[in-house]
């Protein structure tokens, strides 16, 4: 069994790794009795660790919000990802929080062991960070989002879509997600009874949230796949169907990302694809290298059109008569024989 020091550590971490324990896990965890784990909790307050306690079937401990803060425990791996998270939100999407993760990382190295140091310091040599030049989140935005998925509460918010219109939704959020130097927020909709993929930058949240949920299982596969299909609709503004004159397999092992294809022959497909712009998604389309037809996008078929006439012009003489020397008035050609 730990001694009471090592105990309250222990303790204490639980605490600090999900938002409620009840009374019988923890003492299972710790191999104590729930009476220890009572003594145990006094113990915390008495040190200043804020631990909350509800009575009945759904109560628990849960580590509230003190009027000042407490140390935090971090074994050797949440040290040195919190060191590399701090170095990479320097340089970040979140707005507002560049200069305070610096000051927050120098306080960390400070205490960090040597060992420590040295591989916080091995990752910084080896890596990296370009400053993102796309939009950034506001800081108290990614504090409310996270926190409703902490305390499994569902989320209020105010969302702008790509083209400007204004919705108002409740979710049930799942996880943040950073992909591309943006953040998405993966959330079940019950209105909409589906998941679905928000940016994070286009999210106002309203206070209060809402009731708290049971949180759904979602695989950290499916979260992967989904926010890659789901960063289409949530960013695209351009979108358009096209009809593609190949099989549905080679046009997948093409397409970078996960894009709902529908088969409708050996050799015929349809794809919904977009972009930022529609002269973006004419270079897309072109680099499959097969042929398609434009369906319902009347700005995808003016831009190739309009990229069509630049490449001929640019082609000049020489891609109208065919390749250098095959001009049959130059000084250089043979006559023919009478």
């Amino acid at each position: 069994m730990l001694n009471t020091s090592a105990r309250l550590l222990r303790l204490l971490s639980l605490l600090q790794a999900r938002a409620l324990w009840s009374g019988p896990e923890l003492a299972e965890r710790l191999g104590v009795t729930t009476r220890t784990i009572r003594t145990d909790v006094d113990r915390l307050r008495q040190l200043g660790y804020p631990v909350e306690a509800a009575p009945g079937l759904t109560g628990g401990y849960r580590l509230g919000a003190g009027a000042a803060l407490p140390p935090l425990l971090l074994d050797d791996d949440e040290a040195v990802a919190v060191a590399i998270g701090l170095r990479t939100a320097a340089n970040g999407g979140v707005e507002g929080i560049g200069e305070s993760s610096i000051r927050a990382l120098a306080k960390l190295e400070q205490v960090l062991p040597p060992r420590l140091r040295h591989r916080v310091s091995a990752m910084q040599s080896a890596t990296l960070a370009v400053p993102g030049t796309g939009p950034q989140v506001d800081a108290d935005v990614m504090i409310a989002i996270a926190a409703a998925i902490r305390s499994e509460h569902r989320l209020r918010f105010d969302y702008a879509s790509y083209d400007g219109r204004a919705s108002s939704r409740e979710v049930e959020p799942h996880r943040l997600v950073v992909m591309g130097r943006r953040w998405y927020l993966i959330a079940w909709d019950p209105e909409r009874d589906d998941w679905r993929t928000f940016r994070a930058d286009r999210i106002t949240p309203k206070i209060p949230g809402g009731p708290r949920f049971t949180p759904r299982e979602l695989p950290e596969t499916d979260i992967a796949a989904r926010l890659q299909r789901g960063v289409g609709t949530a960013t695209w503004r351009y979108v358009a169907r096209v009809l593609l004159h190949a099989p549905a397999a080679e046009i997948r092992a093409k397409l970078p990302l996960p894009v709902e294809i529908e088969e409708l022959g050996p050799d015929l497909c349809e794809i919904k694809v977009g972009s930022d712009t529609p002269q973006m998604l004419t270079l897309y389309l072109g680099l499959l290298d097969v042929d398609f037809e434009v369906i319902d996008a009347p700005e995808l078929s003016a831009a190739l059109t309009a990229l069509a006439d630049r490449l001929h012009r640019a082609a000049g003489p020489v891609g109208l008569s065919g390749a250098p020397g095959n001009d049959q008035s130059s000084s250089g050609s043979t006559a023919e024989p009478s």
